[in-house]
């Protein structure tokens, strides 16, 4: 029950952070158009990206929370994971049109109104703190990956609050295009590494929190256990682990014997973090099935 509550936790935050997010981006388009610069007209159309994919990552995460059916049998955990690829996908690209549109500034300057960037570089820090604090607790890779874009964004707030003084006291105009440069390069950098992560659970690699060899020499000093093979561990979206293994114990173990082996057993990877265990108990004088054991 409590996984459930924790999804229609992470669907809501979904859906006001996407309500925040298009709000404020309507007043970047407008702010940059005021001011002139290319670093929030960049943010500008860095979030009017985000807002698109913000708005398919709630709906993914809210299909993730469906049960199993005869399609998917796991449930569709997976949709969150699809929302957390997509939504840094668009971090990428985003930034690189950035980058497109602020390089030549630096060769081609043009004035900006710096009193405009730093009221909207006020509301920017305040709109997109009071979101990722929403999101904070990162309870799903989508929820993770959109709290680091809005921390990013905080981040290129202030920069923006500094930028605009710098210009006002000092005519430092080329800071502009060079902020935005820093900040795409940081989003492509950071989004990247959560993409990677995020792949990786879809080629269903082990869990990098979970240590098999520990696994094994837990599991191993049980009694009545004689060897462990055919194992393996992957995760669903990065919460959800999932582990799979043959137990071979002695022959002369009884029913109820290997019944509370099986009890240990899952009791121990629950203990480990593991959500979901599928046990086949081998005796020791029997050939397994399975032609990789």
């Amino acid at each position: 029950m409590s996984h459930d509550h924790s999804k229609i936790s992470s669907t809501s935050n979904f859906a006001l952070v996407f309500f925040i997010n298009l709000t404020f981006t309507l007043v970047e388009i407008v702010g940059g158009y005021l001011t002139n610069s290319i670093s929030i007209w960049a943010d500008a159309l860095h979030d009017l990206g985000d807002t698109f994919s913000l708005g398919l990552t709630w709906r993914l995460e809210k299909i993730s929370t469906r049960k199993s059916d005869g399609k998917f049998s796991f449930g569709y955990r997976r949709f969150s994971l699809l929302g957390a690829f997509i939504n840094g996908s668009f971090l990428c690209l985003g930034s690189i049109f950035i980058l497109f549109q602020a390089v030549p500034r630096l060769f081609h300057l043009e004035n900006v109104h710096s009193e405009g960037m730093f009221g909207l570089a006020i509301l920017g820090i305040l709109v997109n703190g009071f979101a990722a604090y929403r999101l904070h607790n990162k309870k799903t890779i989508s929820e993770s990956m959109l709290s680091l874009h809005l921390l990013e964004d905080v981040l290129g707030w202030v920069l923006v609050l500094i930028v605009s003084i710098a210009i006002k006291f000092g005519d430092l105009i080329i800071l502009d295009p060079i902020l935005s440069i820093l900040l795409a390069a940081f989003i492509v950098y950071n989004a990247i590494k959560r993409i990677k992560k995020t792949v990786m659970i879809f080629l269903q690699s082990i869990p990098p929190e979970i240590d098999m060899n520990y696994i094994n020499k837990c599991l191993c000093d049980l009694v009545n256990i004689k060897n462990i093979h055919d194992t393996h561990l992957w995760s669903l979206d990065g919460n959800y682990h999932v582990l799979s293994m043959h137990v071979t114990v002695d022959a002369n173990t009884s029913k109820q014997e290997a019944l509370q082996i099986k009890c240990q057993i899952k009791d121990k990877m629950h203990e480990l973090g593991i959500a979901h265990t599928t046990l086949e108990i081998e005796y020791e004088d029997e050939h397994c099935p399975n032609p990789n054991c």
